[in-house]
């Protein structure tokens, strides 16, 4: 027996501790993604702009860039003959624009053309293109190919043909950029329209805060495909969530509600503390410790976790230390055409966190460079920025440019350097929220920016996309035929889009995605499909009987015991009162004719004689009068020397007869 289990365990060591077990067939990726995948509808829309205004003149999506155009034109010709392709990602709406990509694997099957040769042979199997745009591939007359970058031209003269061709190809590679749009989740959960957002820097938690005072905190790496939240958190009772903002290292987050007072949570969720209130009575508001009335707008310093910046209807923008919760460290006064106060809609940071930017509600922009011995006086001021409120400013990362979007339907770009006027206004954005912002793409190529309902406009609401060097619109994807989009944000790191909507009766987050190019978040909660019940997951409700509550183990009293209850009670022991019978004597009636012992006697003995009920009331009165007039005692006397006497008229029996 011991040389048979020698030999079974030295049989069993060549073979895997999985063999003979049955694994869980698990579901393809390209079949979650699938589910997950927009409307061909929509997406169809973001390539087949240009093609539609041109024919049909519709205005309902605006033309293409020149580049886009120019693409567009290219694709019609034979594919072979250019370095170029666009393709939508299964129909999903990624919009392609520069040079083909090498093939790549997607879930072990092999996507996109092997060689530009077959790019007209996989154009209708609606191939996925993945990875960034290799070096165009030169292509000899042999047939043989070149990997790698161009040779330097040869010293000859080049058709004019050939010449056009290569103008087109260097501006379709400048313009080269893919926008994750395939496909799309949303992130559920508020009531109302979400106001604002924020990601960490690494990815992998979203918060959402919206109009129902609430903010939903979202973590993908223990999400499943069911996308609910972990944890729910109310800052401020009654007050709307307005901007949520990540310190640098993504420990704490800062939270800005209606309330004059900001708040500062952990990772987690748990309040680590709330600034003061400033005092409303104060008029000068650099003398208050804090805000007075509801705040706009909230921003982390980028570089710095211990410094944040508030603006407030209260006319003033602050700057706090997190480790001091009961006064600020700076008070920032805008300039104003006229004494008053005037409140600030929004604030941003620069890149590196050393210029301040502030939409006033007068429609100025005004900008502090923060520098020893700064104050309010702002170093850029623009009198007449917009027309209406300014709800978002964003800088670019190098700080020549600021971004600026308005109540007014409009996004401008201002050059720092002249910021008399702007260098591209783009109108018909219509905007109905405080909170709607403008935001960069990771490489800055792009800008972009949502749009909110209209009534009578079938379009719903869309997402904006704009070339930052030839300040054109790229495009537009649709998001909701319902819902206004507010803020958008554009991760690095997942290259995915996240737009929050909604309207006054519900919310969502909605994130755009593509599987060939974006990495984690959506991706991983996706994959993720919520665990089965088992029967290990089976609870029994109990159910708590009290034995002395059941009528099977109550005890029935005694009869004595309940006539001593009675008697011991007041109100039960207490004999009625028997039914009125017969004549009484002051005011109480009953066959004794007096209510009390006294009476009884006296009316026994004939002390009290009741003869008024057999007599006539008025010979009662009248046996008074001859008495009165005899022997007044009260009023009578003291007129007795001057009262008149009275004299009545005598009647005549004849005249009465008549």
């Amino acid at each position: 027996m011991d040389d048979e289990a020698e030999i079974y365990d030295g049989a069993r060591s060549q073979f895997p501790l999985s063999f003979g077990k049955q694994s869980k067939a698990a579901k393809p990726l390209e079949a979650i993604h699938n589910a997950t995948r927009r409307a061909s509808s929509s997406t169809a829309a973001a390539t087949t702009i240009f093609k539609d205004d041109q024919s049909s003149g519709r205005s309902d999506f605006p033309s293409l860039s020149s580049s886009s155009k120019v693409w567009i034109d290219s694709h019609k010709k034979t594919p072979s003959s250019r370095n170029t392709t666009a393709t939508s990602a299964g129909g999903g709406g990624g919009v392609i624009i520069g040079p083909s990509r090498p093939p790549a694997e997607f879930n072990g099957v092999k996507i996109g053309p092997p060689r530009q040769s077959l790019l007209l042979e996989t154009a209708d199997e609606d191939d996925l293109l993945v990875g960034p745009p290799p070096p165009p591939l030169t292509i000899f007359e042999d047939g043989d190919e070149m990997i790698g970058p161009p040779r330097p031209p040869t010293s000859g003269i080049m058709p004019d043909d050939e010449e056009e061709e290569e103008e087109e190809d260097s501006d379709i590679e400048e313009q080269s950029y893919r926008i994750p749009l395939s496909n799309e989740i949303v992130l559920k959960g508020h009531t109302k329209v979400v106001s604002t957002l924020a990601i960490d820097h690494s990815g992998s938690r979203v918060l959402t805060g919206s109009y129902d005072y609430s903010v939903r905190m979202f973590d993908f790496q223990g999400m499943n495909a069911r996308l609910q939240s972990f944890r729910q958190l109310e800052p401020s009772e009654g007050h709307q969530v307005r901007t949520l903002s990540w310190s640098p290292t993504a420990d704490r987050f800062l939270c800005v509600t209606g309330s004059a007072q900001a708040k500062i949570y952990d990772r987690d969720g748990l309040t680590l503390g709330e600034f003061v209130k400033g005092d409303m009575y104060i008029r000068d508001l650099k003398n208050t410790k804090g805000h007075i009335t509801g705040l706009t707008c909230g921003e982390w310093h980028p570089t710095t976790k211990e410094t944040i910046l508030t603006s407030s209807e209260d006319g003033s923008l602050r700057i706090w230390d997190v480790n001091d919760f009961t006064s600020q460290k700076q008070v920032i006064k805008p300039k104003l055409a006229r004494p008053g106060r005037v409140h600030v809609t929004t604030c941003t940071w620069d890149r590196e966190g050393n210029s301040i930017a502030g939409g006033i509600g007068d429609g100025s922009i005004q900008v502090w460079n923060l520098k020893p011995g700064w104050g309010s006086r702002p170093d850029i001021y623009v009198e007449k920025g917009h027309s209406d409120d300014i709800t978002g400013l964003k800088f670019s990362s190098d700080g020549r440019h600021l971004l600026s979007r308005s109540v007014d339907k409009t996004l401008k770009v201002w050059d720092l350097r002249k910021m008399k006027e702007a260098l591209k206004v783009f109108e018909d954005l219509p905007n109905h929220y405080a909170q709607t912002n403008v935001t960069f793409s990771p490489d800055e190529q792009l800008f972009l920016t949502g749009t909110s309902i209209e009534k009578g406009n079938a379009t719903g609401s869309l997402l904006c996309f704009f070339d930052r060097t030839k300040l054109e619109l790229v495009s537009r994807i649709g998001i909701s035929p319902t819902c206004s989009v507010v803020q958008c944000a554009w991760h690095p790191k997942l290259n995915q889009i996240f737009t929050t909507s909604g309207d006054k009766s519900q919310g969502g987050t909605h994130v755009l995605y593509d599987p060939t190019i974006s990495e984690r978040g959506a991706l991983v909660c996706v994959a993720r499909a919520p665990r089965k019940i088992s029967m290990d997951d089976f609870q029994i409700q109990p159910v708590i009987h009290n034995p002395h509550a059941l009528p099977l183990f109550r005890d029935e009293p005694s009869r004595k015991r309940q006539r001593e209850k009675m008697l011991k009670d007041p109100l039960k022991s207490h004999k009625p009162e028997l039914p009125i019978t017969g004549p009484g004597h002051g005011g109480r009636v009953g066959t004794t004719q007096g209510s009390l012992l006294t009476q009884y006697l006296l009316k026994q003995g004939g002390l009290i004689k009741e003869t008024w009920m057999d007599e006539d009331p008025r010979e009662a009165i009248l046996k008074f009068a001859e008495v009165a007039e005899k022997d007044p005692k009260f009023i009578a006397p003291a007129y007795a020397s001057t009262q008149p006497k009275t004299m009545f008229a005598e009647s005549d029996s004849e005249e009465e007869d008549k």
